[in-house]
């Protein structure tokens, strides 16, 4: 009988244990996604978390959506394409409070132009030019030195696209038709608003 009672009593620490470790866990991968800022991957998040398996630190991440859901907060845990996840703000609340962001990432006319290449791209350097004016250089440049935008000598001129850091920045897909679609959607969304 004592024997059992021993045998129940290491199960249930062992438990224990485990659900320490996976609190431990779920912290750190809650530091990393919120400074990251951006879409982390399985092998990262593991690299922060200190576990190899990409099925464990998965299963870690999905508990953290689960307990993120549970709340009733404006902050949320999402998993997106490419088995990688990332923190946000609920898109209820973020026209509510963009007029804080103190320093925006892009001013209008430099997101604009990264629009314009992030949706037609592959797109020469000179196209862009055309089509958002002489400004647009400078433009190029700013992207390309904030490692959204590369540019490829083409010929006299350069073939410009994003990086996959702008896919990751702005949580769209690396597959660039996948990435046109969601677009797509986000455009229609902006002129959906400004109509109201």
């Amino acid at each position: 009988m004592e024997v059992e009672s021993k045998g129940v009593e290491i199960a249930e620490s062992a438990e224990e244990g485990k659900d320490s470790s996976d609190r431990v866990r779920m912290i750190l991968m809650e530091a990393a996604l919120y400074v990251a800022g951006r879409p982390l991957d399985l092998k990262t998040l593991g690299s922060v978390i200190k576990v190899r398996s990409k099925r464990e630190v998965r299963r870690i991440a999905k508990i953290l959506i689960k307990k993120y859901k549970s709340h009733d907060t404006a902050i949320e845990i999402l998993e997106v394409e490419g088995q990688r996840f990332v923190m946000q703000l609920k898109a209820d609340y973020s026209m509510s409070v963009r007029r804080l962001a103190i320093n925006p990432l892009l001013t209008l006319g430099p997101l604009k132009t990264l629009s314009y290449i992030a949706y037609r791209q592959p797109v020469s350097q000179k196209q862009v030019v055309e089509v958002r004016g002489g400004h647009a250089y400078s433009h190029i440049k700013s992207l390309r030195d904030m490692g959204l935008i590369k540019c490829e000598k083409n010929g006299r001129t350069s073939v410009t696209r994003t990086t996959d850091y702008f896919a990751d920045y702005f949580g769209l897909s690396h597959d660039l038709k996948a990435m046109k679609r969601q677009l797509r959607r986000v455009f229609n969304n902006v002129l959906r608003r400004e109509q109201e």
